[in-house]
């Protein structure tokens, strides 16, 4: 079947249908909603036989589901309707919620229904992120491939929204407004957590944070101690400890509320305002445990971005678990496993071109940990999506065990960069060489099956990020007591010897240096603008040319007066 995707941005959800729908054998082609022009020529061009939109703020154009059997993938259960779903579910605790998948006519998000999903809400409020990225998508993906079965079936006719089934709960629902995301901090820490985290990761709590006023995000339940609401009691690891009506919060991230501010941790974006206020534990981004055979290095970042500062940390944290008397190290990510680069930090440091060169080599340090270890197995656990250098980190182990749901994308093609991390050692010598080249140059994204299949993992498990690092523990444990354990950690050494004298890496890691100064600092592939592009979250001018199929194809190009996208 010939498919079109028609999204506002080509994400993660978006990622796993594409995948999903191709692994079926369908002809799958994307088109970013840019404007209504490029949404109907895309349709004109492609001649689908259905158009799925799994990630769509925009108004699907009438001339588009009239031509065309268009779906639309809504983040909320049969009958929810409007643009804030997800951020209403959790601020008003639903305990259960859903995706439903329904037909797109002139009532948004009042179309005959093709099915749907339910799913229990955690207890602790998520994260929006979370949420929208774990069991919405999850969902979602399911419902994507039922839609392109159902589609292909001639008897099948989707069910009217009909709020009088015991099947419809929800109902229509503005849009959040801005009151509704303003906060208090003499409020309890419960409401504190709900109201930001329904906000996570755009646009944040509103609140005022040292009498400046800014956006919260990241925030995590701190300790039962009394202060003055809104005064900072403690900072730790770019985090602040805020006083709450009943307790504390810790705050990951703040932007400010100014022009051209962005993202970043607490306690850098306040400066000054906090420079005073003590160091405190109970906070931690990477944490060490073992037990007698195996030691974990778990490291969670924000949204998968890693700082000069965070991989020094991380590389610290490495070489200890190294040095322990453990016979298998598990690296463990958490959300998301890691994106590479901090690009944030880079783009508000005072020379981001400097900041930038010392945040790839000290990702490279971490890298340069995996690799050379050779007193441990080592495993890497793949719970979250991964993309550029964050991909090629995991690759130096001896198994890589990756999460089904997982999304990885291992290039840097669209950041304008040659790309380090040692991944023209370590992809190459899982894929070979011509495999690599194809991954890099394609820029396109690989999911977990196809991830086992290349070679790019070893295994593939399925369950929640929780029951995939238990199963990836358990099967460090067996590592560790296999008999033959002796000999594997014996090849280990031999092959990175024999690597080692064929080429060392520190060559490697001088080539691609090499080719890194010149993107950073001489800026040859657009470096600074798809960085800014990011950070700024600029709308996309046009959809890429490697997604668009039925432009290629056609020999179209790009709508007028649209230029480059960068996702």
């Amino acid at each position: 079947m010939r498919i079109l995707l028609l999204c506002s941005s080509f994400n993660g959800l978006t990622q796993r249908a594409w995948l999903e729908l191709r692994r079926a054998g369908h002809d799958v082609s994307v088109e970013l909603a840019v404007s209504e022009q490029a949404m109907v020529e895309a349709a004109e061009l492609a001649k689908p036989d259905l158009v799925i939109c799994p990630f769509l703020k925009e108004r699907v154009p009438s001339a588009l589901w009239r031509a065309h059997r268009t779906v639309i993938i809504h983040p909320g259960p049969p009958g929810d309707r409007g643009p804030s779903s997800l951020d209403w579910a959790i601020a008003d605790g639903e305990p259960e919620w859903g995706v439903t998948a329904l037909q797109a006519v002139e009532e948004m998000d009042a179309g005959p229904i093709w099915g749907y999903r339910t799913f229990a809400m955690p207890a602790e409020a998520p994260r929006k992120s979370a949420l929208y990225n774990g069991p919405v998508a999850d969902a979602a993906v399911e419902l994507v491939a039922e839609v392109a079965v159902k589609a292909g079936d001639a008897a099948f006719v989707p069910a009217p929204l009909d709020y009088r089934s015991s099947e419809v709960r929800g109902r229509l629902r503005r849009a959040m407004r801005h009151a509704d995301r303003e906060l208090s901090w003499a409020e309890p820490t419960e409401d504190i957590l709900r109201r930001v985290r329904a906000a996570d990761g755009s646009p944040g709590g509103r609140a005022r944070l040292c009498e400046v006023p800014v956006r919260v995000f990241d925030v995590y339940r701190g300790p039962d101690l009394q202060g003055a609401p809104g005064q900072v009691a403690a900072r730790r690891e770019g985090a602040v400890l805020v006083h709450t009506g009943d307790g504390t919060v810790w705050v990951g991230h703040v932007r400010l509320e100014q022009e051209g501010a962005v993202k970043l941790p607490a306690a850098l974006a306040l400066g000054d305002l906090v420079a005073g206020a003590p160091e405190r534990s109970g906070y931690s981004e990477i944490t060490y445990d073992r037990s007698d055979g195996v030691g974990v290095v778990s490291f969670d970042f924000y949204n998968g971005a890693m700082s000069t500062e965070q991989c020094r940390r991380l590389a610290s944290a490495l070489r200890y678990a190294v040095a322990q008397d453990t016979r298998v190290l598990v690296v463990r990510g958490g959300e998301v496993f890691s994106n590479g680069v901090h690009l944030n930090m880079i783009e508000a440091a005072r020379h981001p071109e400097l900041e930038a060169w010392m945040n790839i080599n000290a990702i490279n340090a971490v890298c340069r940990e995996v690799i050379g270890c050779t007193s441990q197995l080592v495993v890497t656990s793949l719970g979250g999506n991964a993309g550029a250098g964050g991909v090629m980190m995991g690759l130096g182990a001896d198994r890589v065990i990756v999460r089904e749901s997982v999304v990885l994308n291992p290039h840097y093609r669209t950041m304008g960069l040659f790309g380090s991390e040692y991944w023209t050692y370590v992809l190459p010598r899982r894929v070979g060489a011509e495999t690599a080249r194809r991954l890099t140059q394609e820029a396109l994204p690989i999911g977990a099956a196809e991830a086992v299949e290349l070679g790019l993992a070893d295994k593939m498990v399925g369950g929640a990020r929780l029951e995939f690092e238990r199963r990836v523990l358990e099967y460090a444990e067996r590592l560790a007591a296999d008999a033959g354990y002796d000999r594997l950690l014996s090849g280990r050494r031999q092959v990175r010897e024999v690597d080692e004298r064929r080429k060392p890496l520190d060559a490697y890691r001088a080539e691609e240096l090499a080719e890194m100064s010149r993107d950073m600092f001489d800026d040859r592939n657009g470096f600074r603008a798809a960085r800014r592009a990011f950070v700024h979250k600029a709308r996309a001018q046009a959809t890429p040319e490697h997604l668009a199929r039925h432009r290629e194809l056609s020999g179209a190009s790009a709508p007028a007066g649209a230029g480059a996208s960068h996702m």
